[in-house]
């Protein structure tokens, strides 16, 4: 039996599907099947349910068990690695990532570029998830790494403060505002908006801050993308508030207004999460510490 059969189960039971296993392991789907029947014929232990004509990912009650100690067994495997690569203090490995899409696209890739230069023997494996997932992720150690934004203490978790983001007002270039330089809070009482779905830490964040200024806004349409929310905008369907980073290119060539907010409590926090009772890899140390400096261009 081989590690990398371990990480396939793994990876199947995480991930609750056998093409995405597949994927992530660059094998085929096949060969998944082949290697969940390998276990369960070596070990004399149904692990997994199966149901005539799905591919449903369900644990038997051995499996569960298989899967916890299979889990424990990879994680003392990339300590090994971890050790023997730090007694040459070499740096590398692979850090896995989950973030949000705001975040993700926007702030990241500048950070993974720096990082991979500075330790070319270290990737950073990067999924795009809704924050909910990513911290479960985080919790379930499917990923090493979470980064999203307005990070919530929780049991069992760390929270690595990142530089804020600014929020800003973005409008399509011939709306009212678009040639404004700055809009204080009450100025959006009965305008239309477009605006993040509601259990998205941005929407809550906004909504208190409204209410809170006795502001009412006219709902136009909700998103879970922000990329979305960025186009409805662009082609007149109201206006949005969104972090700074993530509209800096759509400013600089004109697609979009973005219009500074007055007040100083528009601010989003961005922090990396992990888990408080695993040591964190060194590739990942380095990360963490790389998110944590601003951005050349803040």
């Amino acid at each position: 039996m081989h590690i990398e059969t371990l990480k396939v189960f793994c990876d199947l039971v995480d991930l609750e599907s056998f093409s995405l296993a597949a994927e992530r392991n660059f094998i085929t789907q096949s060969a998944v099947s082949q290697q969940i029947r390998a276990l369960e014929d070596k070990f004399q232990r149904r692990l997994l349910e199966r149901v005539r004509g799905r591919r449903e990912v369900k644990l038997t009650p051995a499996g569960e068990v298989f899967y916890r100690e299979s889990k424990n067994v990879l994680e003392s495997y990339d300590q090994l690695q971890e050790s023997l690569r730090g007694i040459v203090g070499k740096i590398g490995g692979t850090v896995k990532v989950a973030t949000v899409y705001s975040v993700g696209l926007h702030e990241l890739p500048e950070k993974v570029r720096e990082f991979m230069t500075k330790f070319p023997a270290a990737k950073i494996d990067l999924e795009y998830s809704r924050t909910t997932r990513v911290v479960r992720d985080v919790l379930n150690g499917n990923v090493e790494l979470g980064v999203i934004a307005f990070p919530e203490p929780r049991r069992g978790l760390t929270i690595a403060d990142m530089p804020n983001n600014r929020l800003v007002l973005i409008a399509s270039p011939d709306h009212k505002f678009a040639s404004r330089k700055k809009v204080r809070a009450k100025d959006l009482d009965g305008e239309d908006f477009v605006l993040f779905e509601r259990d998205i830490p941005t929407r809550k964040a906004t909504d208190r801050i409204l209410k809170e200024n006795r502001v009412e806004v006219k709902k136009v349409a909700e998103f879970d993308n922000i990329e979305t929310i960025k186009r409805a905008v662009e082609v007149g369907f109201g206006l949005a508030i969104v972090p700074q980073p993530s509209v800096s290119d759509d400013a600089h060539s004109g697609r979009l207004a973005v219009i500074e907010l007055a007040e100083k409590f528009w601010v989003r926090p961005v922090g990396v999460v992990f888990r408080s009772d695993r040591k964190l890899s060194l590739a990942a140390r380095k990360f963490v510490e790389l998110l944590q400096s601003p951005l050349e261009s803040q």
